[in-house]
C-alpha cells in the first residue's frame, strides 16, 4: 500500500480503522472508561473521514482502490458513488450516536461483557462501510457475510437460551439465503457476464434470456435476506432478544440498512432500470413488497412487547425500498434511497427511547406504559417525534420518502400501489401513536399510591418524580429526534446528491 495516493490511504483508512479500533478496545478492557473513550474517538474519526470523503467526492476526485484478483476481473475493489456515499454517511454519523447511547445503556443496565460488546460493534461497523463502499458484486458479498457473522455475538450478548434460540435464527436465515440464494446469482451473474463490477445502467442486458430474469432476479432478493422480505423476515423479531443499542445498530445503522442498500445496487447497477422495465422482470416484486408492508404492520398492531412492536414496523418499513426498486424507475429509486435515511433516523429514535424506557423503568411492553410519559417527558415526546417520522407526516423526514413514493406510483398508472401506501400509513399510525398516548394522557395505575414529593409533576391526579433515564441514553435519542425534523427541511441537498445515480 505504499505507493497509494492520499484519497486512496484515507478510503483505506474507513475499513482499518474501526478494525484498529477493535483491537484497542480490547487491549482497555481492563479500564472502562479509557476503553469507551478509544471506542468514542474511533467513531469520530472514522465519520469525520467519511466527511472528507464526501468532500473530495463532490469535488469531483476519482475514489477507488482495487486489491487482487479472485478470478479474473473479479478483484477485491472498492468505489465511492452517491447511493454508497449516502449510505455511508448515515451508518457512520449514526454510529456515533448509537455508540454514546450504547455507552450509556451498557453502564446504566450493568451489562456483563462490555468489551467484547463494542469490539464487535467496531468490527461491525467496519464490514458496513466494506458493504457501502464496494465497487462490484463480490467484495459487497464478502463484507456482508462478515456483518452477519460479527453481529452474531452482538444479538446473542446475554447468553440466555432465549438469546442463543434467537442467534440460531438470526445465523440460519442470514446465512442461509446469502449462501443457498444470493451466492447462486451472484455466480451465475459472473459466468453470464465475466464482470460484476457495480455499472451504471446495468450489466445485464443483452447477457440473460428474458424468461430467466425474474428467476436471477428472485434469487438476488430473497437471498438478500437482511431486506427482511416475507417469508425471510423472521431473523428480525428473534435478534430482539439483543440489548437495545444492538436492536438500533440492526434497525438503523447496519444490518437491515446493508440489506435494502443492496437490494438497490443489484437493481440499479446489476439489472439497471431500463432492462428491468423493458422485461417486466419486477412485477411479482411489487406484490411481494406490498404483501410484506402491509402484513408486518398488520402483525405490528398485535404485538405487546415494544422492541417486537418495533421490529414488525422496521419489516414493513424496509419493503417501502424494495417497493421503490421494485417500481425500477427514477423515482421509484429515489423513494426508496430517500427512505433509507429517513427510516434509520425514525427508527434509531425509537429504539433509543424503548432502551431508555427499559432502563429508567424496566418496562418492556406497550400495555405497561401508562402513564410514564409524564414520568419521562424527553423520552416519550422523542417517541412521539420518530413515530410521525415512521408514518410520514411533516414536518418529519420520512414525509419525503412516502412522498416521493407515491409520486412513483401515480408516475407508473398503478392506483393500487398508491392505495397501499395509504392503507400502510394508516396503520403505521394505529401501531405507534397509541404508545406515546398511552404515556402522556392514560394515568399511571401505581400513580394514586405514590406520595407527593418537592418538584413532582401530577399523574392521574396524583404527583410523581420525573425519572428519565441516565444522560447518554436521553441526549442521543433527543438528538435523533431533532434530526428527523431537519431532514424535512434539508432533503434538497440529499436529492440532489442521488439524482446522478438514478439518471435525472
Amino acid at each position: 500500500m505504499a505507493g497509494l495516493s492520499l484519497h486512496e490511504w484515507v478510503l483505506a483508512a474507513t475499513l482499518l480503522i474501526p478494525v484498529f479500533g477493535a483491537f484497542l478496545i480490547v487491549a482497555a478492557g481492563s479500564i472502562p472508561n479509557l476503553r469507551d473513550g478509544l471506542n468514542l474517538i474511533m467513531g469520530v474519526s472514522l465519520f469525520a473521514m467519511v466527511l472528507w470523503l464526501l468532500g473530495e467526492f463532490r469535488a469531483g476526485a476519482d475514489l477507488s482502490l482495487s486489491f487482487f484478483e479472485i478470478l479474473p476481473g473479479l478483484p477485491l475493489a472498492f468505489e465511492l458513488e452517491p447511493l454508497g456515499m449516502l449510505f455511508a454517511i448515515v451508518a457512520s454519523g449514526l454510529f456515533v450516536i448509537n455508540t454514546v447511547y450504547g455507552i450509556g445503556y451498557m453502564r446504566g443496565h450493568n451489562e456483563d461483557n462490555q468489551t467484547r460488546f463494542f469490539a464487535c460493534f467496531a468490527i461491525a461497523i467496519a464490514s458496513t462501510i466494506g458493504i457501502a463502499f464496494a465497487g462490484n458484486m463480490f467484495t459487497l458479498f464478502l463484507f456482508y457475510e462478515v456483518l452477519t457473522i460479527s453481529t452474531y455475538p452482538l444479538v446473542t450478548h446475554k447468553g440466555t437460551p432465549e438469546a442463543r434460540a434467537g442467534g440460531r435464527v438470526y445465523m440460519g436465515i442470514l446465512l442461509g439465503t446469502s449462501i443457498g440464494l444470493q451466492l447462486v446469482a451472484v455466480a451465475w451473474t459472473y459466468s453470464l457476464t465475466g464482470t460484476l463490477d457495480f455499472t451504471a445502467g446495468g450489466i445485464l442486458d443483452g447477457q440473460i434470456d428474458g424468461a430467466l430474469v425474474p428467476i436471477l432476479l428472485a434469487l438476488y432478493m430473497f437471498g438478500i435476506g437482511k431486506a427482511a422480505l416475507m417469508p425471510f423476515h423472521l431473523w428480525l423479531p428473534n435478534a430482539m432478544v439483543a440489548p437495545t443499542p444492538v436492536s438500533a445498530f440492526l434497525h438503523a445503522v447496519a444490518v437491515v440498512k446493508a440489506g435494502v442498500f443492496t437490494v438497490l445496487k443489484v437493481v440499479v447497477y446489476i439489472f439497471g432500470l431500463d432492462f428491468l422495465t423493458k422485461t417486466g422482470a419486477t412485477d411479482w416484486l411489487i406484490w411481494v413488497s406490498s404483501f410484506t408492508i402491509l402484513v408486518a404492520s398488520l402483525v405490528a398492531m398485535t404485538k405487546d412487547n415494544l422492541k417486537a412492536r418495533l421490529a414488525y414496523s422496521t419489516i414493513g418499513q424496509l419493503s417501502y425500498v424494495v417497493l421503490g426498486a421494485a417500481i425500477a424507475t427514477s423515482l421509484g429509486v429515489m423513494g426508496g434511497t430517500v427512505q433509507i435515511a429517513m427510516h434509520a433516523m425514525g427508527k434509531i429514535t425509537l429504539f433509543m427511547c424503548a432502551g431508555a424506557i427499559y432502563v429508567a423503568a424496566h418496562k418492556t411492553l406497550v400495555s405497561e406504559l401508562d402513564g410514564l410519559g409524564r414520568v419521562m417527558p424527553f423520552t416519550f415526546g422523542a417517541f412521539l417525534i420518530g413515530s410521525l417520522s415512521i408514518i410520514g407526516l411533516p414536518p418529519t423526514g420520512g414525509a419525503w420518502s412516502k412522498w416521493y413514493l407515491m409520486l412513483a406510483s401515480a408516475d407508473a398508472g398503478d392506483l393500487v400501489l398508491l392505495l397501499v401506501l395509504m392503507v400502510s400509513s394508516l396503520l403505521n399510525v394505529a401501531y405507534l401513536i397509541p404508545i406515546a398516548a398511552r404515556g402522556f394522557f392514560i394515568p399511571s395505575p401505581a400513580a394514586a399510591g405514590q406520595p407527593a414529593s418537592l418538584g413532582a409533576a401530577a399523574v392521574g391526579g396524583a404527583p410523581v418524580q420525573i425519572k428519565e433515564a441516565p444522560l447518554l441514553c436521553v441526549v442521543p435519542l433527543c438528538l435523533t429526534a431533532l434530526g428527523c425534523f431537519l431532514l424535512f427541511f434539508f432533503v434538497d441537498p440529499i436529492v440532489a446528491f442521488i439524482e446522478p445515480m438514478v439518471g435525472k
